[in-house]
């Protein structure tokens, strides 16, 4: 395909006199010795931070000036005896919203045996935190919720993307007893994030033949997870990620639509994220994407396993640009294990 290299305005790797200039490099993974999976960035002023599934409980923090470079913040959330939650503290993504800081994230009470999460809502004056419990659950439907994400249209108007998720018979007894599965919901928001309003809206679900493919010894998995979601003109785009999260099969797809509710369209160039195991990626998936510090590029923060040999819940932050190509799709440059240039406006 050819690609337009445009980002927000353009990928730019000269300067001002057309002359390139020698610059500095970075090569995935970023972040030294960060693991995380579901690695979130949000860029706020002139700082990135970074919040991922760290702890077992609650969330921990870093902050960066360029998005090569990492320094630990500590726990930006952590449950207290009062909390709702008890365990199993996933994906948490944080959103500027009128001079608050939200987190929305998934969880479990402690006393429950059985798998059962739930999204839950934090707030904080500040993006390092400390976040603090403002609506747990946020709301409850009867089945497992996973990968909150909240998207503020250009209106002002808050909606939910969240993971309905759960199993058809035993998939840990092998694919011929059954799957785990995942469906991606939205759903508008109140103007205080305080509830849910209407009944949820299914997004997408596991069709695809990439989506639905196993490798040898995982768990059979059809799930469509982690959505993220941004607008480029009229146009609503959904990244979200397939295939469970230590398959090396686990990748990135995207879906376009004109509305936040639907319907959603996938992109017949899927998956745009996928293994590539000649360089030494497998599994790349959940990312969150932002701008470099001048806003001229478009980059997705991804995780991918840290050992290749043994794909499971150890994972590394990576980053690549996302470019926006002439008739509308969007492509990643990557993924990458080579050296890059820094993001564009970075010091």
């Amino acid at each position: 395909m050819k690609v337009l290299r445009l980002a927000v305005i353009c990928v730019t790797l000269t300067v001002a006199t057309g002359v390139v200039a020698a610059e500095r490099t970075y090569v995935n993974p970023v972040g030294g010795d960060i693991r995380m999976g579901d690695p979130f960035v949000m860029k706020y002023k002139n700082s990135y931070y970074l919040y991922g599934t760290t702890a077992g409980d609650g969330f921990k923090c870093w902050s960066s000036a360029n998005l090569v470079d990492w320094k630990p913040l500590g726990y930006a959330y952590r449950r207290a005896e009062s909390s709702w939650g008890g365990k199993t503290y996933w994906a948490p993504e944080v959103v500027h919203y009128k001079d608050k800081f939200y987190m929305v994230f998934s969880c479990q009470p402690a006393e429950t045996e059985k798998f059962s999460t739930r999204i839950c809502l934090a707030v904080s004056d500040n993006p390092q935190g400390p976040f603090k419990d403002y609506r747990a659950a946020l709301f409850d439907l009867g089945y497992s919720c996973i990968d909150g994400h909240i998207f503020v249209d250009d209106n002002g108007a808050p909606y939910l993307f969240y993971d309905k998720v759960g199993s058809v018979g035993e998939p840990w007894k092998g694919a011929e007893h059954g799957h785990l599965y995942g469906i991606i919901y939205a759903v508008k928001l109140k103007d205080d994030l305080s509830e849910i309003i209407g009944e949820p809206i299914k997004c997408t679900e596991a069709d695809a033949k990439w989506e639905l493919s196993v490798t040898p010894g995982h768990t059979p998995t059809r799930c469509n997870e982690g959505a993220f979601v941004l607008k480029h003109n009229d146009t609503y785009y959904m990244t979200y990620s397939a295939n469970h999260y230590a398959d090396p099969l686990y990748g990135i797809g995207y879906a376009t639509a004109k509305s936040p509710l639907g319907p959603w369209a996938k992109s017949s160039d899927n998956p745009i994220v996928k293994k590539d195991l000649s360089v030494g990626v497998s599994g790349p998936g959940h990312n969150s994407i932002t701008t470099s510090p001048d806003g001229k590029e478009l980059f997705m923060v991804y995780h991918a396993h840290a050992n290749i040999e043994k794909p499971s819940g150890d994972r590394t932050v990576n980053i690549d640009r996302l470019v926006l190509e002439k008739d509308g799709g969007l492509e990643l440059i990557g993924p990458t294990r080579s050296p890059q240039p820094m993001p564009s406006g970075a010091k």
